[in-house]
C-alpha cells in the first residue's frame, strides 16, 4: 500500500484505522518498527532492551481488539512492569533483576492491543531530567545529537521524535514526561494524581509525586490512551475525580473561552532563557488570538519559594534513599558509593538525613501549598508557564565534574527543571505542547497546568492549539 515507512509519520490512531481496515496487518507495522529501530537506535540509543521476536509472535497471534490493536509499543525501564523481561531502572545494581508479573498499567497496555517491541533508557533511578546513565550510556537528541532527550522519559522521547514507534510510556515524578516532551517536540501530558494506578506494586510512589502515560505525537492519542488506562484498582489508597465522559471526546470539543493566568514565575526570571520566554510569550498571544482571556498572574503564596523547593527535595531525596535501601536489602549487600553515580550517591547520603519528622513536615508544607495553588485556580482554568528555564542543554552539562561539589551539579538541574515539580507536589494534570523551534532548530515547549481532576479542559484546549499551529509534519534530523 504505497511507503510503508511514510506511513510510520501517522499517529497511533490513524495507524489503528489502517489495521482495522486490513489495509495493513499488525506484523507489517512491527516489521517496519523494527526496521527503524535497527536503523536508528545505533545513533540515538533509546531502546535498550529489544523484544522483537516477541513482538513479531505477539502480532502473529490473536490481539486483544483494543483502540490501539497492532500498534507497535515501547515501555519505559522504570515504572510499571513487564513479566520475564529485565527493568534495571539504568542502574548497573539491578541489570539481571526481572519482574515475574506485569503492573496493572501493563495489563492494560496489552489489552488495548499494543504490541510491546522493548524498553527504553532511562537516568539511573529516573531522578535527573537528562538521559545519561552509566550503565546504558546517553540517548542522543533527534533534533541535535549532541543535546540531552531531557529525562527522566528520554528514551521514549527519542523513539516516538524519530520515528521509531508512534508513542511509548513515560513517568513523571518532577517532570519526566513534561520535560523530554519539549526537548524532543512532543506532546506529553502529566495525568492528575493516581488518574492511573501503580498497581500492584505501590499505593503512590514518593508520596503521590509520581504519575504514569505515555508520549505521543498527536493530543488524540494521549487522550484515547487515558480513556483505556485510567482508573483505581481495588485496594488503592486514593483515586482522581472521574471524568464526565471520555477523553477523547473533549478533543475537538469547543473549550469555550477560558480565563487563563500567564506566568513566567519571578523567582525564575534569572534562569529564563530568551528563546524559552519567547515560546511563552508567543504561546500567551496565540491563545488571546483564539479568543481566551489571558492575564499574567501568578499564585500569591504564604509559603516562600525557598520553603516550597526544600520541601519537595526533602520527599525526592527520602524517596532516593528508601529505593536504595530497598535494592540494597534484594542485593544482600550495604549501599557504596562506588555503586553508584555521584549524583545518585549525593541524593541518597541527603535523604539518609531527612528525618521522620522533617519529612512528614515537607508533606504539610506541599499539602497547604496544594490548597493555596487550588484557590488560584478557583479563578483561572488553565495556567501557561515555560516548561523549562532552558533550550535542551548539551549532553554531559550535568555531570559531576572533577573534584565538584554534587551540589553544585544539583543547582544546574534545578535552574534547567525549576517548574514541572510543582504540578507533582499539587497533584495537578499538566502537558507539555511543541508550538515552537527556535532558531537553532531545538523544539521549546509550552506548559499548560490544569486544575485538580480536569484533563478534560487542558484535551479541549491542546487539541485547539495542535489545529491554530499543527507540529504534525515537522521531522527531526535524525529520523
Amino acid at each position: 500500500m504505497g511507503n510503508l515507512e511514510e506511513l510510520w509519520w501517522l499517529d497511533a490512531t490513524a495507524l489503528a484505522g489502517l489495521i482495522s481496515k486490513k489495509e495493513i496487518t499488525p506484523l507489517e507495522l512491527v516489521d517496519i518498527a523494527i526496521r527503524r529501530i535497527e536503523r536508528l537506535n545505533p545513533r540515538l540509543n533509546a531502546v535498550v532492551t529489544p523484544l522483537f521476536d516477541q513482538a513479531r509472535k505477539t502480532a502473529s497471534a490473536d490481539i486483544p481488539a483494543g483502540p490501539f490493536k497492532g500498534v507497535p509499543f515501547l515501555m519505559k525501564d522504570i515504572g510499571a512492569g513487564l513479566a520475564g523481561v529485565p527493568m534495571s531502572m539504568g542502574t548497573a545494581l539491578l541489570k539481571d533483576y526481572i519482574p515475574d508479573h506485569d503492573s496493572e498499567l501493563t495489563i492494560r497496555y496489552k489489552k488495548a492491543g499494543l504490541i510491546i517491541l522493548g524498553k527504553t533508557n532511562t537516568p539511573e533511578l529516573g531522578l535527573i531530567p537528562t538521559t545519561e546513565p552509566r550503565l546504558f550510556g546517553p540517548t542522543r537528541n533527534p533534533w541535535n545529537t549532541e543535546r540531552t532527550t531531557g529525562g527522566s522519559s528520554g528514551g521514549a522521547a527519542a523513539a516516538v521524535a524519530s520515528g521509531m514507534v508512534p508513542l511509548a510510556h513515560g513517568n513523571d515524578g518532577g517532570g519526566s514526561i513534561r520535560i523530554p516532551s519539549s526537548c524532543c517536540g512532543l506532546f506529553g501530558l502529566k495525568p492528575t494524581r493516581a488518574r492511573n494506578s501503580l498497581s500492584p506494586d505501590f499505593g503512590d510512589i514518593f508520596s503521590g509525586l509520581v504519575c504514569e502515560h505515555v508520549l505521543t505525537r498527536s493530543v488524540r492519542d494521549s487522550a484515547a490512551m487515558l480513556d483505556w488506562t485510567a482508573g483505581p484498582v481495588s485496594g488503592d489508597p486514593y483515586w482522581a475525580p472521574p471524568q464526565q465522559r471520555p477523553f477523547l471526546q473533549e478533543v475537538g470539543a469547543d473549550p469555550g473561552q477560558l480565563r487563563i493566568a500567564y506566568s513566567r514565575y519571578s523567582a525564575m526570571e534569572e534562569f529564563l532563557h530568551p528563546d524559552c520566554r519567547h515560546a511563552v510569550e508567543e504561546t500567551a498571544r496565540l491563545l488571546e488570538g483564539l479568543g481566551h482571556i489571558v492575564e499574567e498572574a501568578t499564585p500569591e503564596l504564604t509559603l516562600e519559594p525557598e520553603a516550597i523547593g526544600q520541601a519537595f527535595t526533602a520527599v525526592w531525596q527520602a524517596g532516593c534513599a528508601s529505593t536504595i535501601d530497598l535494592i540494597m536489602q534484594v542485593a544482600g549487600i550495604p549501599a557504596q558509593p562506588d555503586l553508584f553515580e555521584p549524583l545518585t550517591w549525593f541524593l541518597y547520603e541527603r535523604g539518609r538525613k531527612v528525618t521522620a519528622s522533617e519529612y512528614l513536615r515537607a508533606v504539610t508544607i506541599i499539602q497547604r501549598l496544594t490548597r493555596e495553588i487550588a484557590a488560584f485556580h478557583q479563578k483561572y482554568e488553565v495556567m501557561l508557564t515555560p516548561v523549562l528555564a532552558q533550550p535542551p542543554v548539551p549532553i554531559g552539562t550535568f555531570d559531576v565534574r572533577e573534584g565538584e561539589d554534587p551540589a553544585e551539579a544539583w543547582g544546574r538541574i534545578a535552574a534547567f527543571a525549576p517548574i514541572t515539580p510543582l504540578q507533582n507536589s499539587t497533584g495537578q494534570p499538566a502537558l507539555s505542547i511543541p508550538l515552537f523551534w527556535n532558531q537553532d532548530g531545538l523544539p521549546i515547549g509550552s506548559h499548560l497546568v490544569g486544575r485538580f481532576g480536569d484533563e478534560a479542559t487542558l484535551f479541549r484546549l491542546a487539541a485547539q492549539l495542535e489545529e491554530a499551529q499543527p507540529w504534525a509534519d515537522r521531522r527531526p534530523l535524525i529520523s
